[in-house]
C-alpha cells in the first residue's frame, strides 16, 4: 500500500502560491545592508536559499528613521526598491518564491542608530536593558507615546511599503507582528497602557495591527500576504497576561482576513512563559498554519503528517546550509552555523556556507 502521508516535501498551496515543499527559510537579520540598502551579495544569499518552498526576508524598515540594527534593510525609498529587484530577480531566476517582512522596531529603534529620531511605542515604557549602538552598548530610551494621528501614518507606512514590495518583484509580503517590535507592542499588555481605542481590552490592543491587515491587502491581496505572531516570547521586555487568550482571540479574529498563513513561533527564547499555543491556533484557525522555534526536520514531518501545522519554518539550519531542503531529503550530516557572523558583515558566515559536495 502507498505511503500518501503528507511530509515537508509535500507541495502545499500557501494562499495564491503553489509551493513544491513545506520548508519555509525563516525571517533572519542579518545586518548586510550598509546605509539600509540591498545589494548584489544579499541577492546572492537569498537566491542561494531558493530551494525552501518559500523564502522570507529579514525584517525591513517601512518607516525612515526606525533602525533597530544598523544596517537593516528599509524598503522606503527608490533606491531600496531598486536594489531589492537584485535579490528577487535572482531568486525567481533560481526558480524560487520570496516574500518580504515588513516592520516598524518602534521603542526597539534606539535615537544614536536613527540620527538622533525618539523612538515610539504603543506607550511610554522603555524596553530593559541596553542595546548595540554606534557608541557601544547604551540604554534603551523611553519611547514617545504615538498619537492617534500618527497610528494612521503608519499604517499608510505598511500600505506604501507593501507598494513598494511590489514593485520590487516580491511574490507577497509577511507583516511582522512579533518579538517585541511595534505592532507586538501594541499587542500585548505588558508594553500597552493606552486607554483609548488602541489599548485595554483585546479588541483595541489588535485594531493597529488589523488596520495593517487591511491597508496591505489592499496592495497584493489576502492571498499574498502573512502574518507572524509570537504570543510567548519575552524578548526585549515582552509579555502578555493571558497568552492562551491572547492566541485564541487572534486565532479566531484573523480567520475574517483570509490570509496566506499565520507564522506562528511556539515558544519563549528565555523560556519564561510555556503554553501551547500551537494546538490553540490550530483549533480556532481555519487557515494555513506555518509554525516555528527549534523544529528538527523529523519533529516538522511529525506536525504536518498529524495535521498540527501546514508547514514549517527553519531559521539558522537553513541560514548555515543553503541547500538544506536536499541535505535533509538525503540524510546528509549539515554545516553548523557560526553564531559569531550572524550579525557581522561581508560574505564570511553568510554566503560561504558549503553546499553539498557531489
Amino acid at each position: 500500500m502507498t505511503n500518501t502521508a503528507t511530509t515537508l516535501f509535500s507541495p502545499v498551496k500557501l494562499g495564491d502560491l503553489e509551493l513544491p515543499n513545506r520548508f519555509v527559510m525563516a525571517p533572519l537579520t542579518r545586518t548586510r545592508a550598509p546605509g539600509h540598502l540591498p545589494n548584489a551579495l544579499m541577492a546572492e544569499y537569498y537566491s542561494q536559499r531558493a530551494s525552501t518552498g518559500l523564502v522570507i526576508t529579514e525584517c525591513t524598515m517601512v518607516t525612515e528613521g526606525t533602525s533597530s540594527f544598523g544596517d537593516d534593510p528599509g524598503i522606503y525609498s527608490q533606491e531600496q526598491i531598486e536594489g531589492w529587484k537584485l535579490t528577487t530577480d535572482a531568486v525567481h531566476k533560481a526558480g524560487g518564491r520570496i516574500f518580504m517582512q515588513i516592520w516598524h522596531g518602534g521603542r526597539a529603534a534606539h535615537p544614536l542608530l536613527n540620527g538622533g529620531k525618539d523612538a515610539v511605542s504603543s506607550s511610554a515604557l522603555a524596553i530593559e536593558g541596553e542595546t548595540h549602538t554606534p557608541e557601544g552598548k547604551k540604554p534603551y530610551t523611553v519611547p514617545r507615546e504615538l498619537t492617534v494621528s500618527e497610528i494612521k501614518a503608519i499604517v499608510n507606512d505598511f500600505r506604501q511599503g507593501a507598494i513598494n514590495a511590489k514593485e520590487a518583484g516580491f511574490d507577497g509580503v509577511e507583516i511582522h507582528g512579533a518579538n517585541g517590535y511595534l505592532i507586538d507592542q501594541f499587542l500585548r499588555d505588558s508594553a500597552n497602557q493606552r486607554t483609548d481605542e488602541y489599548g485595554g481590552s483585546l479588541e483595541n490592543r489588535t485594531r493597529f495591527l488589523f488596520e495593517v491587515i487591511e491597508a496591505v491587502t489592499g496592495v497584493f491581496g489576502s492571498g499574498r500576504v502573512g502574518l507572524r505572531l509570537s504570543p510567548l516570547n519575552s524578548f526585549q521586555s515582552m509579555k502578555d497576561s493571558d497568552p492562551i487568550a491572547w492566541t485564541h482571540f487572534l486565532s479566531e479574529q484573523l480567520n475574517r482576513f483570509d490570509l496566506a498563513y499565520v507564522h506562528l513561533m511556539r515558544a519563549d527564547f528565555f523560556g519564561l512563559q510555556k503554553a501551547d499555543v500551537v494546538s490553540v491556533a490550530r483549533g480556532a484557525y481555519k487557515g494555513h498554519l506555518m509554525v516555528n522555534m527549534g523544529y528538527s526536520p523529523e519533529e516538522a514531518n511529525q506536525v504536518i503528517a498529524s495535521g498540527q501545522a501546514d508547514s514549517v519554518a527553519f531559521g539558522t539550519g537553513i541560514l548555515a546550509n543553503p541547500d538544506f531542503v536536499e541535505r535533509v531529503k538525503e540524510g546528509a550530516e549539515l554545516n553548523l552555523p557560526n553564531s559569531d557572523t550572524f550579525y557581522t558583515s561581508g560574505a564570511e558566515g553568510y554566503t560561504d556556507y558549503p553546499f553539498m559536495t557531489a
